[in-house]
């Protein structure tokens, strides 16, 4: 889905996607994800409960879509920025990595605020930027899996099925975003972001029950 959206968006020449903030923030984002991969290994292999690790994983993704929950609400009153400076997204790539590979997300709700604050991005913009950071984050952790043959076994007819599905659902959203104002994007973040707050619930209530 991510990498047809992508690729659609600037073969179709309507990509809004900065490349001067937009390729520092995916290169570091991709950086980020790894680290934040071996970060979790390392976190994984400190504890023998693996329910207790993602039990912790399941409170701090919680915690991290409240927050994301209480900016979205309040952020007509937060000022924004307009960063530009080549290693500042650098580094705010690094960090969305990190955070989304570490709470085991794709990072799409995180990095939205992150692009509303730092970027003063709209809605609908700051969506297409967190896919092209997204796409280079799975780029290098499909690699890194390559690498140390640490990809995990599959059916073959099952990833087709997903990667179909992928590649419907990124035409589908692409004809619907065009279609609704911004509020009603922000209204459809908000829902999504009160659906993941009560799987983070039922998750932590699953690993510690």
């Amino acid at each position: 889905m991510t990498t047809y959206s992508v690729i659609k968006s600037k073969l179709s020449g309507s990509s809004n996607i900065e490349q001067k903030t937009g390729l520092p923030l995916a290169l570091g984002a991709a950086v980020g994800g790894l680290l934040g991969k071996w970060m979790f290994s390392f976190v994984s292999s400190l504890s023998p409960d693996k329910n207790k690790v993602g039990a912790v994983q399941a409170a701090c993704l919680m915690l991290v879509t409240v927050g994301t929950l209480v900016y979205t609400l309040y952020k007509e009153r937060i000022k924004t920025y307009h960063v530009t400076n080549l290693m500042a997204c650098v580094a705010i790539g690094i960090f969305l990595g990190i955070l989304s590979s570490f709470l085991g997300i794709g990072g799409g709700p995180i990095n939205l605020v992150v692009l509303f604050f730092f970027f003063s991005m709209t809605t609908k913009i700051a969506a297409e930027n967190s896919l092209y950071i997204i796409f280079f984050s799975q780029i290098a952790s499909l690699l890194s899996s390559i690498v140390t043959k640490s990809v995990p076994d599959f059916e073959i007819a099952t990833l087709i099925f997903m990667v179909i599905g992928g590649i419907g659902g990124g035409i589908a959203g692409r004809a619907l975003n065009k279609k609704i104002e911004e509020k009603t994007v922000d209204k459809l973040f908000i829902g999504l972001m009160v659906v993941i707050i009560f799987i983070n619930i039922y998750n932590i209530y699953q690993f510690i029950g």
